[in-house]
Parts: C-alpha cells; structure tokens; sequence
C-alpha cells in the first residue's frame, strides 16, 4: 500500500559546530491537508525545512519523496522535485517589473525573444488567482513588503508544486491580505497540494491548519490533529512549561503603569511631508507610551522622528525639558534614546559579527574608536546579558546570523541596555518570534519603565499593545488620530473602533 505521505522525513540529525540543531526530527506532509510546524525561535523550524530543501545537508535521518530516498542538492533541485518554499524574508528583485519577477525563468517566448504582452497577461492572472490587483508591469520595488509577499506565493503557487513551504508568509501582511492568504492555501489544499504553514500568529494556524508538529530545542515534541491541540496545551508543548507560566509573565508586564512622571519627550507639532503630519506627543520617565494603528498608518514614521533616523520639517522636539536641535541617530544616542528598528537584520544587526561584537557595539561607539573596551570587561557584560536575556545558543563567539529571530532581537536589545538609556524606542520588537520570546521581551519592557526608563513601542499586535501601555497613541493614515489611557477597561477592540471613527468617540 503507498504511504499516504509522498513527503517523509524520519530520525533528521543536523548539527552546526557543535550545537545539534535537529535531533532525531520526524514530519509526514499529506496531500490535501495544511501542516504547521510550531516551535519557539530557535526549536529547529527553518532548519527543518532548509534541511527539506537542501539548503542544509542532514547528518543523519532520511528523506522520502514518493517512498524513495533523495537528498536535494539546493532549493532548485527541491523546486523541480516539486517542494517550493516562501521564506518570511522576500527574496525577489526590487528593479525588475511585477510580472518579470512572477515568470522569471519561465517567460512565455516568441521564438528567441520574451513575448512580454503575453508574460504579462499571464501575470495577471496568477494574481488575479489570489485576489490581488496589482500593474504588474510596474517594479516591484515600487510596492510594499505586503505586496511583494504576495506576488513571491504567486509566483511559488505557479509552479505547481505538490508540496508548498510558507515560513511566516503573513508576518507583513495586514488583516485584510492575511484573510487572501488563508483562502489561497485552503483553495491548494482542497485541490491536493500538501502545504506547511510556519507561523507565530495562533489564531491563524487554528484557522488553517489541518495538523500540527511541535519541536522544541530542536527535538520532536509530537504530532497532533489541530482539533485535538487546544492553544494552552500547545504553547505548554512550546515552552516546556505550562501555559500558566505564560499567563503570569503577561501580568506582570500588564502590573506596572505610571500616573505622572516627569517628561522626558515633548513632541510638538513634530512631522515630515509624506511621511507623517504634524503631531503632538509626550512620554514621561518610567512610561510605556504604545503606537497602534493598521499597517501604513504612519506608527514607525512616528517614531522614527523621535528617534533622529529621519528629519522633522515640521514643528519641535523637547528631551529632558531641552530643545533637541540637529536631531540625527548620533546624537540621539548621546542624548541617551536607543532605536531598535523593525527591519534588525538590515538596520540593527550586523550579520558578520558575533554576538558578543554586536552587543557592544554602541558602549564602544559612546567611547570613541580609541578606547576600546576591556575584553575582561567586555566578556563579564556580553556573558550576564546572555544569561539574564536568556539567549540561545549561549556562544558569544557565534555570528549573529546564526540566531532565530528571536535570539537577534535579545542580541539588539543587550546593546541597548549596555549603555542604558533615558528612551528606548522599539519598532514590533517580537514581530515573527515565537511565543516564549515574545513573553520574555513583554517583561524586560515593563522591568524597564518599572526601573524608571521611558519606552516607545511599536506594535501591529493591539492585545501587546493594550497588555504592556501606559497610553496608546493611535494612528490612521500618517496621523495621530488620538491618546488613549490604558485603562484596565482598554481593549483592543476599543482601539479598532477608534481608528474606524477616526479619533473621535466611538
């Protein structure tokens, strides 16, 4: 009898320099269901399936497709087997038009020429498949991340492959696009596609997902039916330790707000021309001032102003009761405001360096190139802040390319801390981390302003927002639409309603 899984893999070992990534790994894909493969940061997810798909080799275990072994050369030998991949990062070319990037390698031809009318037609269609509206003969670069990850899975479904990989394909994506999404990978699988979902986002794997493996620290916790997983159980199995445990790190981020404590950032009439209009906003020593809003409506451009990563044209900036003049990321830091950008492999890390180089890099800046840190000093600091952030693997001497996401985004934050800060801006700190990290940063926040240090922190998710804020500053369209207490009251359904009316009462 043929297996009912055409892809197989059993026992998978892979180890990198030491630390065993994958130990002992089973997963079974079925034609027609929705698999999600579920984890903490760091449990051996994408290493699962780069293993899958040849971009890392295994060491042990095996491979079947259709009942026979094969150990794929690169991502292109595991495409043409049929088994494609959309990473969370989009890997297309920004210069190139919409419908070049969906065809690329396979353009309709007349004769030794591309038939342009035709790739772009067909184009269309794929989009039109997947209910998106797009010129796709302009660049892509011309189109947000949203849309570029939506024309990389068109381009992915177009290959028809009997196994579909998406790893954390709605990470940029708002409300409306995720629901496209969604109705695209159940319309695959209804015509048998096999599909594996890698998400954070809970919700959206119960809303999909006909079946679910859970690893943790690179080790096969178990395989279940989605119907017979209930969420607290799952994030038990993530964590290692019950979903209380979970529960009370959320109290007591939500334990700390602060009446009135002194200003620290006095925003007035701030903004930029097509960026963001003009707005007002304070935040006080010891608070966390929240900025909520849907994708574009202006929360990073915000907070970007106060952090000297983009210049005003409008209006004034107070910090610690004095006018900030030539406002720019080097002077913000000597002010004492850190920045961790949204996009921290490109804005915030350097990917080459260790992580004990990246987490000292601004306590060295502030020093000046000529005083250089003590390396004894230096390896005292980089090894409590591994321990208190609990960063996996605990190697200081390992590139921080090599981290889950969720272990950079600790690396980025231990810098900061280093040189501890009046302000520290956080642009969607736990954005595609798992569900332990998430709680672990959610508490360093509320240590933080408990500890007297102001926070801004940006977040697409309204329950973080709500959970962690003193305030709520709202935004719809690049304007701060209204400030919200976070009462005990406050809900996110609150904030949804507020950003409908256009800060007026709802």
């Amino acid at each position: 009898m043929p297996d009912a899984a055409p892809v197989r893999m059993t026992g998978i070992v892979k180890d990198f320099t030491g630390v065993r990534a994958l130990d002992g790994v089973d997963l079974a894909l079925r034609p027609g269901e929705i698999h999600a493969v579920m984890g903490e940061n760091g449990a051996g997810k994408s290493t699962l399936i780069k293993v899958l798909t040849g971009v890392h080799g295994h060491d042990a275990g095996e491979i079947l497709l259709d009942g026979e072994p094969v150990r794929f050369s690169g991502p292109k030998a595991a495409q043409a087997a049929g088994i494609s991949t959309v990473y969370q990062e989009v890997n297309l070319t920004e210069n190139l038009s919409v419908a070049e990037n969906l065809l690329a390698g396979r353009e309709p031809r007349l004769g030794p020429f591309i038939n342009f009318r035709a790739m772009r037609r067909r184009a269309t269609e794929l989009l039109d498949g997947i209910g998106v509206d797009l010129n796709v003969a302009a660049p892509l670069g011309a189109y947000s991340i949203a849309v570029q990850q939506l024309v990389a899975i068109a381009r992915a479904v177009d290959i028809e492959a009997k196994v579909l990989i998406l790893d954390e394909p709605t990470s940029s994506l708002d409300r409306d696009e995720v629901e496209v999404l969604l109705g695209v990978m159940r319309r695959l699988a209804a015509d048998g596609t096999a599909l594996v979902f890698i998400s954070h986002f809970l919700d959206q794997v119960y809303a999909v997902a006909d079946r679910m493996t859970v690893l943790r620290n690179g080790a096969l916790v178990g395989e279940w039916a989605t119907a017979d997983l209930p969420q607290n159980a799952l994030i038990g199995h993530m964590l290692g330790r019950e979903a209380a445990a979970l529960e009370q790190i959320e109290r007591t981020a939500a334990a700390h707000h602060v009446a009135d404590g002194e200003p620290l950032v006095e925003a007035v009439g701030l903004g930029r021309k097509g960026s963001i209009a003009p707005y007002d906003l304070t935040v006080r020593r010891g608070e966390v001032v929240g900025l909520a809003g849907l994708l574009g409506s202006g929360r990073t451009e915000t907070a970007r102003l106060i952090a000297g990563a983009d210049r005003a044209d409008s209006g004034s900036l107070r910090f610690a009761g004095r006018r900030v003049g030539g406002h720019n990321p080097r002077t913000a830091a000597a002010r004492g405001i850190a920045f961790c950008p949204e996009n921290r492999k490109t804005e915030g890390l350097v990917g080459d360096l260790t992580v004990a180089e990246n987490m000292i890099l601004a306590m060295q800046a502030s020093r000046g190139w000529a005083r250089s840190v003590p390396p004894a000093r230096r390896d005292k600091l980089v090894a409590a802040f591994i321990d208190k952030l609990g960063i996996r693997p605990a190697d200081p001497d390992m590139p921080v390319r090599n981290l889950s996401g969720g272990n950079q985004q600790k690396v980025l934050l231990a810098r900061w801390m280093l040189v501890e800060p009046k302000l520290l801006i956080l642009d969607e700190p736990t954005r595609g981390i798992d569900v332990g990290a998430k709680a672990d940063i959610q508490r360093l926040v509320a240590e933080l302003s408990a500890d007297g240090m102001a926070v801004l922190f940006v977040s697409a998710e309204l329950d973080e927002v709500t959970r962690l804020s003193d305030r709520i500053a709202v935004l719809r369209d690049r304007e701060l639409i209204a400030v919200l207490e976070a009462e005990a009251d406050l809900t996110s359904e609150h904030i949804v309603d507020t950003i409908v009316a256009g800060g007026r009462e709802p």
